[in-house]
């Protein structure tokens, strides 16, 4: 008769071996307890989740890798074991050996005897943390993103009133919206090929001339400077009515223009004042420019300057045309770039 049973047990055995090799080589910590709490197997990635050794931790409460502010969940899981209710996978906090929390999803499957009566629990607990600070940045992107949307639209919807408060016909309304909004365009594409990281100001200006720029009648000068996305989207406006006003004023055979920018100490400032100039000749009709009561005008005497908390302004002299905008160079740039 104990022949019979050998080849049983030896199958019995292979099956445990087998059993305990896949745990202990599974990426997930998995755990078995008592229903008193007495940890009773601790395998290699338990070890490498919560710092314990399977010696440290074999036959130690449990509690050992529970916060404090948890230990009315694990008394709750107990109860629940004993009634013979289900418990679905959750996410929590544990404790390391270090003391440090680590986010985990913990699976609890009842652990019986012969007669089904329930002894223990095996818990199963993948860390979590990498992928909770994925949500975590993930909500912070949607509400950035949110943030910048809203704040197109306003600026769009500001466009379109001011071009239509000061266009003569319908036609003319829908060439200067179109213009305005792909002006806008051009500078988030930029952004985007950066993931809105910042955008050289030197990229920015060459990225708005070039359409214009085929016989070489545009100079750019100044210092490398990483810009943020509202300087981006600010600045890049305003060069768009600028090369716009060019385009309708300036007399394109003998016209000539050169965008200089620098940062300059100022005791006010603690990162400097950011100073870019505009300067154009030959331009025609510049009592034209001189009115003021263009939207163009308003970009960039008004609504450029303030989003960037600096000043902006222009003057016409003779037919030389010349816009200035200053501003804090923390307004401008990105920090350290």
């Amino acid at each position: 008769m104990a022949d019979k049973k050998s080849p049983k047990r030896r199958q019995k055995n292979h099956s445990e071996a087998r059993l305990a090799a896949i745990v202990d080589s599974s990426f997930d910590a998995i755990i078995s307890k008592d229903l008193s709490g007495e940890i009773v197997s601790w395998n290699k990635a338990a070890e490498r989740l919560f710092g314990f050794s399977a010696e440290q931790a074999v036959g130690q409460s449990i509690y050992i890798i529970i916060p404090d502010d948890r230990h009315d969940e694990e008394i709750e899981i107990i109860r629940r074991l004993k009634l013979g209710e289900q418990i679905e996978t959750f996410e929590t906090v544990r404790r390391k050996s270090s003391g440090d929390p680590v986010q985990v999803s913990i699976t609890i499957s009842p652990i019986t005897n012969k007669r089904g009566k329930v002894v223990g629990a095996s818990k199963i607990a993948r860390d979590i943390s990498e992928a909770k600070e994925n949500e975590r940045r993930l909500r912070l992107l949607m509400r950035e993103i949110n943030h910048r949307v809203k704040n197109q639209y306003a600026v769009i919807l500001s466009v379109i009133s001011q071009t239509a408060s000061r266009s003569h016909d319908i036609q003319e309304f829908e060439k200067r919206v179109r213009e305005r909004i792909m002006g806008l365009s051009h500078s988030h594409d930029l952004l985007s090929s950066v993931d809105w990281a910042g955008v050289e100001l030197r990229s920015l200006i060459s990225h708005q001339v070039k359409p214009f720029n085929s016989t070489g009648e545009f100079t750019i000068s100044g210092p490398d400077m990483l810009l943020d996305a509202n300087a981006v989207l600010n600045i890049g406006m305003a060069l768009h009515e600028l090369i716009m006003n060019r385009v309708q004023f300036a007399d394109m055979h003998r016209s000539s223009v050169s965008v200089a920018w620098a940062v300059h100490d100022d005791e006010s400032e603690s990162e400097g004042t950011f100073c870019l100039t505009w300067k154009e000749t030959a331009i025609r009709n510049a009592d034209l420019l001189s009115r003021g009561n263009g939207f163009g005008s308003l970009v960039l005497k008004r609504i450029v300057g303030t989003a960037l908390a600096g000043t902006s302004e222009w003057a016409v002299r003779e037919d030389v045309l010349t816009w200035r905008l200053s501003a804090p160079a923390s307004k401008i740039r990105i920090r350290n770039g």
